[in-house]
């Protein structure tokens, strides 16, 4: 795919990416001082509140990241026909799904990893990812805690960048035996089936991480080789998947249904259920027949 079917013919790739640094790294400001108990920059409130919604808690650090990408997505750029799509605006009662008629579309999580965030770890990511015609073509995962700025660029490449500019590049594992395979879990989404699955795999060793972004990041640093997701009460939604879907493809990894199909975006509810895995895709086939097993051999009313 070439570079100048990743955004709009009327936008010019260099300016996007300068863009979305500076909003990023301002988004690192405003969640490192709500963490730390400090006062936010850019005007945000200082208190830190927590509401229990149906997808889980919902903070004021949430809600000002959320301001402060849209607004800067609509105020630094002349091109407006682009839909936003992000996890908070997707939640008011004035948000109408008809509304994202556009085939060019940002899908925002503005903190992925909020039950981390909240219990003091470091694992949690902000996610920013523009879509085509419902399939992600631009990942960005920003790591703060970790100085980590991460953009995939679907048929370009991807890399990670520190404040300073300082870049580095992927380095995928080299290990290929699923027995050899490292795998990334979630920390806080640890239901019956999926650790069966698991188990059925016998993987050579677990790391457990809350937010997708810092999961996918820890398999492009080399750490770990493979994530699976696995529907249960709730589902992902897709703006937990698309900036790290699009960061790994671009790196040349794969992220896929357990039948190998693609993950589509935009759908009515922005659901992504069923069995979701991501590798450095030097074994994803394999991997994805070893889960289709499982549920042929295990959960045969299972649907994928």
């Amino acid at each position: 795919m070439s570079i100048d079917l990743v955004v709009p013919e009327e936008v010019e790739l260099t300016t996007l990416l300068d863009e979305l640094k500076k909003l990023s790294w301002a988004a690192a400001d405003v969640l490192m001082a709500y963490a730390r108990g400090q006062k936010p920059p850019y005007g945000f409130q200082k208190s830190l509140t927590v509401e229990e919604g149906g997808d889980g808690p919902v903070s004021a650090a949430d809600m000002a990241v959320n301001e402060l990408l849209i607004s800067g997505l609509k105020n630094n750029f002349t091109y407006d026909k682009w839909d936003i799509l992000s996890e908070e605006t997707s939640k008011e009662k004035t948000f109408e799904r008809t509304h994202l008629k556009n085939d060019w579309c940002w899908i925002i999580d503005p903190l992925d990893g909020t039950k981390d965030f909240l219990q003091g770890s470091q694992n949690y990511a902000v996610h920013i990812a523009l879509a085509y015609r419902q399939k992600p073509k631009i990942g960005i995962v920003l790591i703060p805690e970790k100085n980590e700025l991460w953009f995939g660029i679907i048929g370009s490449g991807a890399w990670c960048e520190n404040r300073d500019g300082s870049k580095k590049y992927i380095s995928f594992s080299e290990r290929l035996a699923i027995p050899d395979l490292v795998l990334v879990s979630s920390k806080n989404h640890q239901q019956l089936k999926l650790l069966n699955l698991l188990s059925f795999f016998c993987f050579a060793k677990t790391i457990k991480i809350g937010s997708v972004g810092c999961k996918v990041a820890s398999i492009l640093r080399g750490e770990a080789d493979v994530y699976i997701s696995l529907s249960g009460r709730t589902s992902p939604k897709d703006w937990d998947m698309a900036a790290p879907h699009a960061l790994i493809e671009a790196a040349g990894g794969i992220f896929s249904h357990a039948d190998g199909t693609d993950l589509i975006y935009q759908k009515t509810n922005y659901s992504q259920s069923g069995c979701l895995i991501a590798s450095h895709g030097k074994n994803h086939q394999k991997i994805c027949q070893k889960a289709m097993e499982f549920f042929f051999l295990e959960e045969p009313e299972y649907k994928i």
